[in-house]
């Protein structure tokens, strides 16, 4: 790793959500996922929401996969809801992982196989990654399609980064072509998407093949740092979507299918689940409202290099 690779990145993140209701909503619940999480090599500096309507009160804490998330409850008569998320955060590089280096992936899948020996916590956080989740189907088609990027013995890392690049050679990225209720085997069948579905076509792959695989939402650099090639990253401007296998013996590697790239210091991670039903930034629960209309802008601006 050279030393410019060791300098942290520093971001001005923006997420915007507004709602315009067509009626008047008179209770609202809404759960929050704008925080990004804590990890190894990435720490929030400065981080606030800004609600309107002012809730009535406001409960922060985990979900069930060790996200932070803010719990809101606005009992005023409103009819718009405005979230204004903004943060300051540092990412660093993450270690060098040669694939070449990771274990067989038939070896993998044999360790994540259940026995009756009792299991540790982290053994146990590994294979909850395994299964089906509501928008990701373990499917023959996703086995058989995968097929030639898990020839016997090849390393599980190498395997995964094979997928990766079959993903973005033969998927075109179409904004506004699917919706997150679009069945995944429509998504194969056409092969065209946006993020999510690329990040969920990787995962029904990594999983139908028996491997583990995680669902990573964030954000991705929007504009290109002084003095840097101006590369175009498909996704910013939005939230971003992208995968993590566990590729023993380095545990999780995060992988970009959208860009065609493992994730490094352009990207911000919000949270992780098995799909993106258990990462949604926003989501809630009204009484009223009638019809809305949603608007989202995310900004993800680099500020100086750290000295």
């Amino acid at each position: 790793m050279s030393a410019d690779d060791e300098v942290p990145y520093r971001y001005r993140v923006r997420h915007l959500t507004r709602y315009a209701y067509g009626g008047e909503v008179v209770h609202s619940h809404q759960l929050l996922r704008l925080l990004p999480r804590p990890m190894p090599f990435q720490s929030t500096l400065q981080h606030q929401v800004i609600v309107t309507p002012l809730p009535a009160f406001r409960v922060d804490g985990f979900d069930a996969f060790g996200n932070p998330v803010s719990r809101l409850q606005i009992d005023r008569p409103h009819d718009s809801l405005c979230v204004d998320a903004q943060m300051e955060v540092e990412v660093r590089a993450r270690p060098a992982r040669p694939a070449a280096e990771s274990q067989p992936w038939d070896a993998v899948v044999q360790s994540l196989h259940y026995t009756a020996c009792p299991l540790g916590v982290d053994d146990l956080e590994v294979r909850r990654y395994r299964s089906e989740s509501p928008y990701v189907r373990i499917k023959r088609d996703f086995s058989d399609w995968s097929a030639a990027c898990f020839a016997p013995d090849r390393p599980v890392l190498e395997c995964a980064e094979a997928l990766m690049h079959k993903i973005y050679a033969e998927f075109t990225y179409a904004p506004g072509e699917t919706l997150i209720a679009t069945p995944l085997m429509d998504v194969l069948r056409d092969q065209r998407g946006v993020c999510q579905d690329y990040a969920h076509v990787m995962i029904a792959c990594l999983r139908s093949q028996g491997l583990s695989a995680r669902y990573v939402s964030g954000y991705l650099r929007t504009l290109p740092r002084d003095g840097e090639p101006s590369e175009e990253l498909i996704g910013a401007d939005a939230s971003h979507a992208w995968v993590a296998v566990y590729a023993p013996p380095f545990g999780w590697v995060a992988l970009d299918p959208t860009n065609n790239l493992r994730v490094g210091r352009d990207h911000v991670t919000l949270a992780w689940g098995r799909d993106f039903g258990d990462v949604s930034p926003l989501r809630g629960v009204i009484l009223g409202g009638g019809e809305h209309e949603l608007t989202v802008n995310v900004s993800v601006q680099p500020l100086p290099l750290a000295s």
